[in-house]
């Protein structure tokens, strides 16, 4: 008998739902939320029910029976700082997804929905959640930003990096706890990590924008002059915040954050094809950064995310960082499936889930 599992993976504008038998997706529907729908709401925590009931009406109209269900994987959200790993959904997580410690994210559902879930289909089913964005194992020394007020934060596409440098180790013949990695994903935000030896000891807070700055966020900018803007009177603290991340880096210099359109406009406007080679150079510089974090024992450079579908992007990138490693791009993003194999690892016993206190 195949096990069954569904994934749950929440957005700002939209949730996401798959089904999966073992490793074959059997059905997958996003979701789509209009503002008006979400603004009707006065948090993310009140859209609880309101998504947990389409999720359940979505199933039914595909006709799955959801007391067919193995486990349910819902996509971490941005509650402590914890682990890489796998973690059965408990009473403290709840708390922290309910109460947020870190800040409010529509991802947070994706526990409290499989949890509510998973309840009601009685003690067999578990649920879960699987390397969400706070996964934190950074070395100590890369913590330290240059002054005490202010700590450097792991922040970053933990799902899927971690599942495309496990999909690089298979195609390698060797294990992920034995490789030296460095992964960038390229999306809305954008965040480049060192992977050694099955853990990410240094990247960026993508959530914030710093590093390379991407379709949407400013990334780390200079200092002193964005000390002189906060302290302006030209700008509120709220637009501040927006310039950084929202309605910073492309779409600031271009009026786009839709990466098709500048790789198309590119071909022909110098300006264009200049912000697009810029964006390309300063994931370039991240990613030479990392080479240093890892002493140049570097196996692979991996490009992931939607904009690694964008040819101009990955080439400028593999033409400045092709000598510190081989580069192998994996396009697109499946979180979906991510999600799934994680719960299909747990019912298998190939692993153990992880404790969240």
């Amino acid at each position: 008998m195949a096990y069954r599992i569904l994934a749950i993976n929440p957005g700002s504008t939209s949730t996401k739902i798959a089904i999966f038998e073992d490793e074959n997706q059997i059905f997958i529907k996003t979701i789509r939320h209009s503002a008006e729908e979400i603004s009707s709401y006065p948090n993310i925590a009140s859209q609880f029910a309101y998504r947990k009931d389409l999720i359940l009406s979505e199933l039914k109209n595909a006709g799955i029976d959801i007391a067919t269900i193995d486990a349910i994987v819902g996509r971490g959200g941005v509650i402590k700082p914890i682990e890489s790993g796998i973690y059965e959904v408990n009473a403290a997580m709840l708390h922290d997804l309910e109460h947020p410690v870190m800040g409010e994210h529509a991802s947070n559902l994706g526990g409290l929905i499989a949890h509510n879930i998973a309840a009601e289909l009685g003690d067999k089913v578990k649920a879960y959640i699987a390397d969400p964005v706070v996964v934190d194992e950074m070395d100590p020394i890369a913590r330290i930003s240059g002054h005490p007020a202010i700590q450097r934060l792991s922040i970053f596409h933990a799902l899927n990096q971690k599942a495309i440098a496990r999909t690089y180790a298979q195609e390698a013949g060797r294990k992920y706890e034995d490789l030296n990695l460095i992964v960038a994903h390229m999306g809305g935000g954008i965040s480049v990590s060192a992977h050694q030896k099955g853990r990410v000891i240094d990247t960026n807070n993508a959530l914030d924008g710093e590093g390379a700055f991407s379709p949407e966020r400013s990334g780390s900018l200079p200092t002193g002059a964005l000390v002189n803007l906060c302290f302006g009177e030209q700008y509120t603290k709220e637009e501040i915040k927006k310039m950084l991340c929202g309605k910073g880096g492309v779409v600031a210099y271009l009026g786009s954050n839709d990466m098709l359109e500048v790789e198309r406009k590119a071909e022909t406007d110098p300006e264009w094809a200049k912000i697009q080679d810029a964006m390309s150079y300063q994931v370039s510089k991240e990613i030479g950064a990392m080479a240093t974090v890892l002493k140049g024992q570097v196996d692979a450079i991996l490009l992931t995310g939607g904009i690694a579908y964008g040819k101009p992007v990955t080439d400028y990138i593999t033409a400045r960082v092709g000598f510190i490693a081989p580069v192998k791009v994996y396009p697109g993003e499946d979180e979906m499936r991510a999600l799934a194999m994680n719960g299909l690892r747990i019912l298998k016993g190939e692993t153990q889930a992880k404790k969240y206190v």
